[in-house]
C-alpha cells in the first residue's frame, strides 16, 4: 500500500506526504502420503511461513536525544521499557503466571524475550509510552512522512530586488522494517512432541532461557529515519551567483534477537554549493566542417560536501558500548556546461572523493 498526497495550506508552501506499508508472505509446505483404508491421504509436514515487512512510521520525537559511545538516552529508555512491556505481555496473553525471576520479570517473559524486546525497542525510539505502545509484531496503519518546500520569500520586495529565486526545503522519512520472519518450527515440533503434557503442548518453552516460544522467528528488526534534508537553502541572486546550502542527518537502529545487540549507525552530511552563470559567451567552432559562431550561457557549479558516519554496537546484557566503524567522506564536484546548439550541450565535470 502506497499513499501519496500534496497539500498547499498557503500559496508558495507545498507539502508532499508519503505513507507506505509493504507485507510479503510465502508458505512452503511438505506432505507425507499415507495409505488409510486403501486411500491415499496427504498429511502436511512442517508448514513454514516466511516473508518480510516494512511500514512508514514516526521517530522525530527521539532524533535529537543524546547518543554517543558513552551514553544514549534512548537506549537507556529501551532497557527501562522492558519490565513494563513484560508485565503488559503477561497480562495481555493471559498465560499462566508462575511468579517473578531474580530480576523482577514475570517468568516466561524475561528481559531477552522476543515478545518483550520488540515493543520496548519500538516505544523507546519512536517516543511512545511503553504503557500504551502496540504489542503486535506487525503495525497496521502507516504514518505519513513529508517533504516541505517554501518559495514565498520571493513575494517580498527586498527579495525580488536581490534574488532571481529563493527556496527553503525540509524533508523527513522514517520506517520500521522486519527484514525476514518465519514460522517457529521448533515451537511446532514441541507441540507435537508434548501431546501427553497439556501445558507444554499449549505453551511450549524455550529450553535455553525458559521463555515462552513465539510463533514467529525474527532475526532482527530495523528502525531508520532521515532528515532529507534537515534544511536546504537554494537561491540565485540577480548578479547570477547561485548558492546551495544543505544539512542532512540519518540514523539506522538494528536490533538482533540472536545476541541481544543493537547496532546504531548515525550519519551527518553538510553540503555547500556555489555557481555562476556567464551570459552570452561566444565561441567559434568547426562543428560539421563549417566555421560557426556560438553564443550562449556558460554555467559553472561547484559542490563541496562532508559526511561523517559512525557505527556503535550497544549490548543489552552488559554496559559495553563499542564503536566498530566510521567514515569521514569529503566530496568535491565541479561542472561546466555550455549549449553548443539548441539540441547539443557540452558538459565538463570533475569529481573528487576522499
Amino acid at each position: 500500500m502506497n499513499i501519496t498526497a500534496t497539500a498547499q495550506p498557503m500559496q508558495d508552501l507545498t507539502i508532499d506526504l508519503v505513507a507506505d506499508r509493504q507485507y510479503s508472505e510465502s508458505l512452503q509446505e511438505n506432505y507425507q502420503v499415507d495409505i488409510v483404508n486403501g486411500e491415499q491421504q496427504y498429511q502436511p509436514q512442517t508448514p513454514n511461513t516466511y516473508g518480510n515487512f516494512s511500514i512508514s512510521t514516526m521517530m522525530i520525537g527521539t532524533v535529537f536525544g543524546k547518543s554517543d559511545e558513552f551514553d544514549s538516552e534512548n537506549f537507556e529508555q529501551f532497557k527501562q521499557n522492558r519490565i513494563i512491556i513484560a508485565n503488559r505481555v503477561q497480562s495481555d496473553r493471559e498465560k499462566p503466571s508462575i511468579g517473578l525471576d531474580d530480576e523482577g520479570f514475570p517468568r516466561r517473559y524475561g528481559k531477552t524475550s522476543q515478545e518483550v524486546l520488540l515493543p520496548a525497542f519500538f516505544a523507546a525510539y519512536t517516543g511512545q509510552n511503553a504503557e500504551r505502545v502496540n504489542l503486535d509484531v506487525f503495525r497496521s496503519i502507516p504514518i505519513p512522512n513529508w517533504n516541505i518546500k517554501y518559495t514565498g520569500l520571493m513575494r517580498s520586495k527586498w527579495f525580488k530586488k536581490k534574488f532571481k529565486r529563493f527556496s527553503l526545503q525540509h524533508g523527513y522519512r522514517a520506517a520500521y522494517s522486519i527484514n525476514s520472519f518465519q514460522t517457529n518450527l521448533e515451537k511446532q515440533q514441541l507441540i507435537k512432541d508434548d501431546q501427553n503434557d497439556p501445558i507444554n503442548a499449549i505453551y511450549p518453552v524455550d529450553p535455553e532461557n525458559e521463555d515462552f516460544l513465539s510463533d514467529l522467528i525474527l532475526n532482527n528488526v530495523v528502525l531508520n529515519d532521515a532528515f532529507n534534508p534537515l534544511i536546504r537553502v537554494d537561491f540565485e541572486m540577480q548578479n547570477s551567483i547561485s548558492v546551495l546550502a544543505e544539512v542532512r542527518t540519518d540514523r539506522t537502529l538494528s536490533l538482533s534477537f540472536d545476541n541481544n545487540l543493537m547496532t546504531e549507525i548515525n550519519g551527518k552530511e553538510y553540503t555547500l554549493g556555489l555557481g555562476y552563470r556567464f551570459k552570452d559567451v561566444k565561441f567559434v567552432t568547426n562543428i560539421g566542417g563549417n566555421k560557426t559562431r556560438l553564443k550562449g550561457d556558460l554555467n559553472l557549479k561547484a559542490d563541496l560536501s562532508l559526511r561523517d558516519n559512525i557505527t556503535i554496537i550497544r549490548n543489552l546484557d552488559i554496559e559495553n558500548n563499542q564503536i566498530t566503524s566510521g567514515q569521514n567522506l569529503l566530496s568535491i564536484k565541479f561542472t561546466a556546461d555550455y549549449a553548443l546548439t539548441k539540441n547539443l550541450n557540452a558538459l565538463f565535470f570533475y569529481d573528487h572523493s576522499f
